[in-house]
């Protein structure tokens, strides 16, 4: 009997010890799985992200693009309402000044802005210089005139302005000058 006891306890002790393995066994396979899940939904997580990009620089290149279509019919219908004010026909204005303001108010609602330019310091990132103008009104570098209204689309540069800039006398004389020395 004590034999039979003691191969019992053995069997016993034997069948812990292959248990244990095998619970071993599956806790590692449980977690090589679950770091493959986690593997995979980080993956997941960074394809959703991308592909959110992708959609909106999409988005935001059409909307550029077909601003840049609407933008001259916008300005020519200013010119058109300015046109009318010279026929004095109440009707004709009324409906121009509705068709102007809709238009505009879609456009800025799309995130277009107009680039302040007269009386502002020349900018080579928001103007384009047509032209040096010689004048003691304004200091050297500040746009004096404006020749083509520049815009901003959500706050980056969609069209320059094209302007005039101020130069004083003694700044062109110097170039001259500078320009004689080569």
């Amino acid at each position: 009997m004590c034999c039979a006891k003691s191969d019992h306890k053995e069997a016993r002790t034997n069948k812990v010890t292959e248990l244990e393995a095998l619970l071993e066994e599956k806790t590692k396979l449980e977690e090589t799985y679950l770091n493959q899940v986690k593997y995979a939904r980080a993956d997941l997580e960074n394809l959703q992200k991308h592909i959110q990009s992708r959609i909106d620089e999409g988005v935001t290149r059409e909307k550029k693009r077909m601003i840049i279509q609407i933008l001259p019919v916008a300005e020519e219908v200013d010119l058109a309402l300015e046109e009318s004010k010279k026929t004095k026909e109440p009707t004709l204005l009324e409906g121009m000044e509705m068709v102007r303001k809709k238009l505009w108010k879609a456009l800025i609602c799309e995130g277009l802005c107009p680039i302040e330019a007269v009386g502002k310091p020349f900018d080579p990132h928001m103007h384009e210089a047509m032209q040096e103008v010689v004048t003691c009104d304004y200091p050297d570098g500040t746009v004096v005139q404006e020749i083509r209204k520049g815009y901003l689309l959500n706050g980056k540069v969609l069209r320059p302005s094209l302007v005039k800039v101020a130069s004083s006398r003694n700044s062109v004389k110097d170039n001259e000058v500078k320009g004689n020395e080569k």
